[in-house]
């Protein structure tokens, strides 16, 4: 299967899809609420992929009730994530061969993540990709978050390419949800959460990691032989 067009302009999640940390949130949420004497169950983890802090409150408080301490929860969580990551976020397969790929095209790229701006620097600035990248969309950058496409629209509006040009790659399902309501061409590349039926409908492809995508790209820019 073939991408509906040529891209001319790449926007990536960052949490789960260009760095392996979705899982160690989970772990550090897990930790967390076993060390405050609670049970948090995984699909109360899961609905939050993807979604700012201020929306994940509404979540946890809609499990535990209004007089939940999310702010003692997310101190002791952000804690030990920075504890378990303190040695290396580890990139996820096939980054450093897509983004060749796209210099090779010449094709912009944009970061578009529910991460706050110092962590996206953290993580991808130990990596040395910062300039590897023509904008960033950060947490509190656009009018509402995901699952809403105002944050897929302003990355689109940066690079100076329409939304139905660019290329949307996501993990999560709040993800996807924002960028095709953006009008974006959407692959999901699953990493905690699997493709639903609901998921098959909004992307024009589930791919298996970032090397399928870089050769769907290339396959839609170069000439065949």
């Amino acid at each position: 299967m073939s991408l509906p067009r040529p891209p001319r302009a790449v926007v990536f999640d960052m949490d789960g899809l260009l760095i392996d940390s979705e899982s160690v949130y989970r772990d550090a949420m897990l930790e967390t609420a076993q060390a405050q004497g609670f049970h948090l169950p995984l699909e109360v983890i899961h609905s939050m992929v993807g979604l700012p802090w201020f929306s994940s409150v509404g979540i946890l408080r809609g499990h535990y009730g209004q007089d939940f301490d999310t702010e003692v929860f997310r101190e002791d969580a952000t804690r030990r994530f920075h504890v378990l990551t303190d040695a290396e976020v580890r990139l996820k397969a096939g980054v450093l061969e897509i983004l060749e790929t796209l210099d090779s095209l010449g094709l912009k790229r944009a970061i578009c993540t529910s991460s706050n701006r110092e962590t996206m620097e953290r993580h991808i600035g130990h990596h040395g990709l910062l300039d590897r990248f023509d904008t960033v969309v950060a947490r509190g950058d656009a009018a509402r978050p995901k699952p809403n496409p105002d944050p897929f629209l302003l990355a689109a509006e940066r690079l100076g390419v329409a939304p139905a040009d660019c290329l949307a790659l996501e993990d999560s399902h709040n993800g996807i949800r924002a960028a095709s309501s953006a009008g974006m061409m959407t692959i999901m590349v699953p990493d905690m959460l699997e493709a639903t039926d609901e998921m098959q409908g909004l992307c024009v492809r589930i791919s298996i990691d970032l090397h399928e995508v870089r050769d769907l790209i290339a396959a839609a820019l170069l000439p065949s032989t």
